[in-house]
């Protein structure tokens, strides 16, 4: 079947319990009504695939992802908008337990498919959704690579030429919504730079290896530490850190600001769970968050950031030193560390992602923090593309 009757056709189909193969915009897949045991078992006969194994859920339109999932929270919601309608198979925690049928032996976590399939927009129904071919068999590029059986056992199949034949990428979002963090459970269609891109956060910052990748990413790591350390004054008070991390900013000033206590905030619970094993808990308040919300409140003495702050988009970062310069204290200072974009090309040294990493012109950083407020801007380091950047108030 082909043209607008297919979206209809495919509504008839899931409304009276079949099990449809159709295609998708990676590879042909099949689908049923998820609510519906019997097209469910049938399905997996088909494939020949345990029950127990899971499955994702599809809409054809995001909107009704969203209806059917009240439940998500808006960083989620926000992923999803970037990245659907596309190539991708979301993991998301599930505490409502929808759609038991799809989710095998694991209620806790549903997959969850948006594709863009022009010939099937409009149709309303979520449906559970699987590769059209046998359990670890070939994905069908064409609906002739489809299983001769399951297609003459299908109540609908819906013929939609030769699609990219590879499936899509699964991305686990589980700790996404409180922590930034993601990992790729399956490579697939959307690359991960795509990815990166899209949703940011601390896909590749593990605790346990963290030092390793920025000792192997920023070679003058150490220097730049040494440079914002000696760049903070001496004898502050209260510090505010912004990207704490695993602490090794945070534990060089305590080392030289010995009667400080220090609020960090990092958008990674398990980077700060490794901060709070490492640093002296009486003098340190580590709390989850983002940079882009609502700071800590109160006055600080000392606001400090390392490899943070060139995540921001441009008006990100001049709404960050607005709202810095407003919690300093007077005589305060903000000391920014980080990676910059040199006027010169050939001094990049550090590799980034664009779209996931933001570094901008040093000009334009000084002249945001004029912008600020800050009375006294001091370009205090600045080897390749990194710099020590300090405002005083």
């Amino acid at each position: 079947m082909s043209g607008s009757g297919d979206a209809s056709a495919f509504d008839r189909c899931m409304a009276v319990g079949g099990v449809a193969v159709f295609p998708a915009d990676t590879v042909y897949g099949l689908a049923c009504d998820p609510g519906n045991r019997v097209a469910v078992e049938r399905l997996y006969l088909l494939k020949r695939r345990h029950l127990a194994k899971p499955s994702a859920v599809m809409f054809f339109d995001l909107e009704v992802a969203f209806d059917a999932l009240p439940e998500l929270g808006a960083r989620t919601r926000e992923a999803m908008a970037k990245l659907m309608p596309g190539g991708v198979t979301l993991l998301l925690p599930n505490p409502a337990h929808r759609y038991p049928l799809a989710c095998g032996n694991d209620p806790e976590t549903l997959g969850v498919r948006v594709p863009a399939v022009e010939r099937l927009a409009g149709v309303g129904w979520p449906v559970l959704q699987s590769s059209a071919n046998r359990a670890g068999g070939p994905d069908p590029r064409r609906l002739q690579d489809v299983p001769e059986l399951i297609r003459q056992a299908a109540d609908l199949v819906i013929d939609g030429g030769e699609l990219p034949g590879t499936s899509s990428t699964v991305v686990d979002l589980h700790r996404f919504e409180d922590e930034g963090s993601w990992r790729i459970a399956r490579q697939g269609a959307v690359e991960e730079d795509e990815l990166r891109a899209a949703l940011g956060g601390q896909w590749h910052f593990d605790p346990d290896t963290y030092l390793e990748m920025i000792d192997m990413d920023v070679p003058l790591f150490e220097r730049l530490q040494d440079e914002l350390v000696a760049a903070s004054g001496v004898d502050m008070g209260r510090i505010l850190e912004l990207g704490t991390g695993t602490g090794e900013t945070a534990r060089r000033l305590l080392a030289r600001h010995a009667g400080a206590s220090l609020v960090g905030v990092d958008e990674s619970e398990r980077m700060l769970a490794a901060a709070r094993r490492s640093l002296p808990a009486g003098r340190v308040d580590l709390r989850n968050g983002r940079i882009q919300d609502p700071l800590p409140d109160g006055q600080f003495d000392l606001v400090a950031s390392a490899l943070c702050v060139h995540h921001l988009d441009p008006e990100e970062k001049a709404d960050l030193f607005t709202r810095v310069r407003a919690m300093l204290s007077p005589g305060g200072r903000f000391v920014l560390a980080d990676l910059v974009l040199p006027t010169n090309p050939a001094d990049v040294r550090t590799p980034y992602t664009p779209g996931f990493d933001k570094p901008s012109l040093v000009a334009d950083q000084v002249q945001w923090l004029e912008e600020a407020g800050f009375a006294e801007i001091e370009v205090v380091w600045e080897q390749g593309d990194l710099a020590v950047i300090v405002g005083r108030t």
